[in-house]
């Protein structure tokens, strides 16, 4: 698994679509888009998934649950990935997040909540992922 991050309006997704521009097919699922959280990825997709947005998906994720509950969800999803990444050797993983955690606290608890939780939810796939690189201004700095 590869965890891209940094800003937003950085230039992930077009650094992402230039270093995997092979000729493997990609299915691109963004939480931009409405894609739903994906809780497993079916047999039948493509060798590389790009997971967009995964802000987007805690974040609706702490709309409906607790902190606790949400990191359960959220690393329940991050094993099914990883199973379905490792049952194949071409398979590819990659995860895309804007980071929120830096910056002014929030003021209201449940963006406060939010960030709490995607700033765990970074942690948690950084340290699960193969490979971990920060975007910005186009420039990408590989952290792991």
């Amino acid at each position: 698994m590869h965890f891209i991050t940094g800003g937003a309006f950085n230039g992930k997704r077009k650094w992402v679509k230039k270093e995997y521009n092979r000729n493997q097919e990609k299915q691109w699922l963004s939480a931009y888009n409405g894609f739903p959280l994906p809780f497993t990825i079916p047999e039948n997709h493509l060798v590389e998934v790009v997971l967009e947005g995964i802000e987007v998906w805690v974040k609706e994720l702490t709309m409906r649950y607790d902190a606790d509950r949400c990191r359960e969800i959220w690393n329940g999803c991050l094993e099914a990935w990883i199973s379905w990444e490792k049952e194949r050797a071409e398979r590819k993983l990659i995860v895309i997040g804007t980071d929120i955690t830096k910056g002014i606290v929030p003021v209201k608890e449940e963006n406060r909540l939010w960030r709490d939780v995607t700033g765990w939810a970074y942690q948690d796939v950084a340290a699960k992922s193969d490979k971990v690189d920060v975007i910005w201004y186009g420039l990408n700095q590989t952290i792991k």
